[in-house]
């Protein structure tokens, strides 16, 4: 086995919903370990966990387990819309 890791493949979506958490005034600091989800972001004076999945985009096994096991908040967002919702930045 190498010790060279490959990088963990990114959803297609990730970069415009951290680009529209920025642009109402979050902090967004990407996150790579293994299961944990992708985004930690800051708004108001609160942090959050965001997932990003594409559509059909489906949690992996160490993804499920990490959400059964955390004890705070963590959310899958799919939209920019859906990010929105989950920091209260936009409202349904």
């Amino acid at each position: 086995m190498s010790i060279h890791r490959r990088a963990a493949k990114r959803d297609a979506n990730e970069a415009e919903i951290k680009d529209a958490l920025k642009a109402v005034g979050a902090s967004v600091v990407t996150i790579s370990a293994k299961g944990v989800p992708d985004l930690l972001v800051g708004y108001r004076g609160v942090n959050y966990l965001l997932e990003t999945k594409g559509k059909r985009g489906k949690l992996t096994p160490d993804q499920v387990q990490f959400f059964e096991d955390w004890c705070g908040e963590a959310s899958v967002v799919r939209t920019v819309e859906d990010a929105l919702k989950v920091i209260g930045a936009v409202r349904d």
